[in-house]
């Protein structure tokens, strides 16, 4: 028979508080969401850089001065006096050395191949930064839960970008021509830059934890985020007109403005030789007529001008201060880039503004990208802090 109890015995007991737990989504997140956001943003300032970097290779005609893929072999440069000479003889061979290089010095030779193997090089630091990062995270299992897709893709599209830079390059390498092929250049830098909208989406995405995006995602601003999925798409489109005049070196034919050398539309614009005294079919001057080329990248940039306006208004209504202030940016820096894109007309695209304007699309990008998903995931303020 048990022992009888005081009738104080309960009270006299004081229960342990029991510490409360988070809720599913936060014990599901996990991860080196911190580590993997600053590898993302290492791997962005690099992507940044190789825009920048292939810009310059291509305005200073470098990019086809190495004549072979060799992913692994290439990384090492010519290191003789012999080895020097073997790689001028590939390029002598090439129709950009003979039709408008010829009689170039070694000296002169070296300063594009220089450019070209940092090009290259650049980009294999990119791949190795990645796959380093990647498989470190994944061994220590430290990638958040649904995050390992998103991180494999961008080493993905890293690897298909050195096929098409390759792709690119090999399209300048016989025939006539004398540079890439200016529909090739503009695949190229697409993708560049998506590889860079992906980095920037999934750094901000990090820099939130998965409850917190949930909780913002109630307030979201559906009509907002629709138009600045548009002007991101439109910005893009731009982008892809403007890899078309580099390509042709349209920028340096009309270096007037608003006009072009006197006309509103270029004369001429649909004409482009066969090289036989005749003339190719029309839809060849929408990517090779630079008068055509320009005309149309100055018209949509226009456009884009004004619809940026009209999203930016939009922007403005926001309930949320954080996502009004993100539309001001982008309204800013459009502004800016439009100021770019005339400087570098009226420089007939020299090498400082053309850079310019490269890295101001760069800017603008990720500013859209930011409001866009400010306006997807928007950030609570506080009347009593003055941030609503």
């Amino acid at each position: 028979m048990a022992g009888k109890r005081s009738i104080f015995e309960d009270v006299g007991e004081v229960a342990k508080p029991v510490s409360p737990k988070g809720g599913m989504i936060a014990r599901k997140d996990g991860g080196a969401r911190g580590g993997i956001r600053l590898w993302l943003m290492l791997l962005f300032g690099l992507v940044m850089a190789m825009i920048v970097v292939g810009g310059l290779t291509r305005l200073t005609d470098s990019g086809l001065s190495i004549t072979e893929w060799r992913p692994v072999t290439g990384a090492l440069p010519p290191m003789s006096e012999a080895a020097w000479a073997v790689e001028f003889e590939k390029y002598r061979a090439i129709p950009e050395y003979q039709l408008q290089n010829k009689g170039m010095s070694l000296s002169e030779f070296q300063f594009i191949y220089w450019w070209e193997w940092g090009h290259r090089q650049l980009g294999r630091v990119i791949g190795i930064v990645w796959a380093v990062g990647f498989l470190g995270f994944l061994a220590a299992r430290k990638i958040p839960v649904g995050w390992t897709g998103r991180l494999f893709w961008i080493g993905a599209l890293g690897g298909l970008q050195g096929a098409i830079g390759w792709w690119m390059v090999s399209s300048g390498l016989g025939g006539e021509r004398v540079d890439v092929a200016s529909y090739r250049l503009a695949t190229h830098l697409g993708l560049a830059f998506i590889i860079l909208g992906f980095i920037a989406w999934y750094v901000f995405l990090l820099g939130r934890t998965e409850a917190d995006l949930l909780q913002a995602r109630r307030a979201r601003e559906g009509k907002l985020f629709g138009l600045s999925t548009g002007l991101l798409h439109f910005a893009f489109l731009q982008i892809l007109l403007g890899a078309l005049v580099a390509g042709i070196d349209a920028g340096r034919g009309f270096p007037t403005w608003p006009d072009m050398n006197g006309q509103f539309f270029p004369a001429d614009a649909f004409y482009v030789p066969d090289g036989a005294g005749g003339s190719l079919p029309v839809w060849h001057a929408f990517f090779e007529n630079p008068g055509l080329v320009q005309f149309i990248h100055r018209m949509a940039g226009y456009a884009l001008f004004a619809f940026g306006i009209m999203v930016w208004l939009k922007g403005r209504k926001s309930a949320h201060r954080s996502t009004r202030q993100a539309f001001d940016w982008v309204m800013t820096m459009l502004f800016g880039q439009v100021v770019l894109g005339i400087a570098a007309v009226l420089t007939a695209a020299q090498l400082h503004t053309a850079i310019a304007h490269q890295i101001g699309a760069v800017i603008l990008w990720v500013l859209i990208l930011r409001a866009r998903h400010l306006s997807q995931y928007p950030r609570q303020g506080s009347i009593r802090k003055g941030t609503a």
